[in-house]
């Protein structure tokens, strides 16, 4: 073989390869935009449903694709293609109204046209208390070591979507104004009643979340890690994943 035909052999190598890693990313980013996202959990709000630590696929289609689908909300269109509206009770990702690069998870509690409210501590939706049933104790070591003790709550909506919350004690989102969800919006909350800026709190930025700030619904969690590890840090998984959360299906 001459040298002119070795680099030639070398030059198509080189382009083969390109191609190759241009279509990869090219395949996943049509992934990305119309079928899975990952999340990962940045925060304790909807503990202990979801944890710091938890990575997430979120569906991209669930309900139907609006500019937020798109990377940085670039989509070239308004409102939302082939919708279909979530049902409470699901595990949304969304944008934040108030700042449209942020992406908040909470759970659907409110639909359009429904009134809702805290008491007590008590979920009410259309005047009715939500179904809630204490279910046994919560501890969460603090960032300083101490114990952080709650009481977990199955509550179950009027769909009958059951799930569990965290109640700390009383704090201000325990009783809340009626709030009646305009049409077009959903209101949110988080798992963690008393830990969770959400629809309730004013100043959130939440509010009443407009549907096509949807980005998708949180399906399963497929890969999880304590608070404080480094996924690339894969020598220290063996004590360091939460083995049992890996492939959690989520309501």
């Amino acid at each position: 073989m001459s040298v002119t035909d070795q680099n030639a052999r070398t030059k198509d190598g080189f382009w083969e390869t390109i191609k190759v890693v241009v279509e990869a990313l090219l395949l996943a980013l049509v992934v990305r935009t119309f079928l899975f996202q990952p999340f990962s959990i940045p925060s304790g709000s909807m503990m202990h449903t979801l944890l710091v630590g938890d990575y997430l696929f979120v569906s991209k289609y669930s309900y139907g694709y609006s500019k937020y689908s798109f990377p940085f909300g670039l989509g070239p269109f308004e409102g939302r293609l082939w919708a279909s509206a979530p049902k409470a009770g699901d595990i949304v990702v969304f944008k934040l109204p108030a700042d449209h690069s942020t992406d908040y998870i909470k759970r659907v509690i409110g639909l359009p046209g429904d009134r809702v409210q805290m008491k007590g501590g008590v979920l009410y939706i259309n005047g009715v208390a939500v179904k809630r049933e204490l279910t046994g104790d919560y501890t969460e070591t603090g960032p300083f070591g101490t114990n952080i003790k709650a009481q977990i709550y199955r509550e179950t909506l009027p769909n009958g979507i059951s799930y569990d919350t965290l109640d700390m004690g009383t704090t201000a989102g325990d009783d809340t104004r009626e709030f009646e969800v305009p049409p077009g919006h959903y209101f949110m909350m988080g798992d963690n009643r008393d830990n969770s800026a959400d629809s309730r709190i004013d100043g959130s930025g939440v509010g009443y979340v407009p549907f096509d700030h949807l980005v998708g619904k949180a399906q399963v969690i497929f890969f999880s890690m304590n608070e404080n590890a480094k996924p690339w840090m894969i020598w220290t998984w063996p004590w360091t994943v939460r083995w049992d959360r890996i492939a959690t299906l989520l309501n």
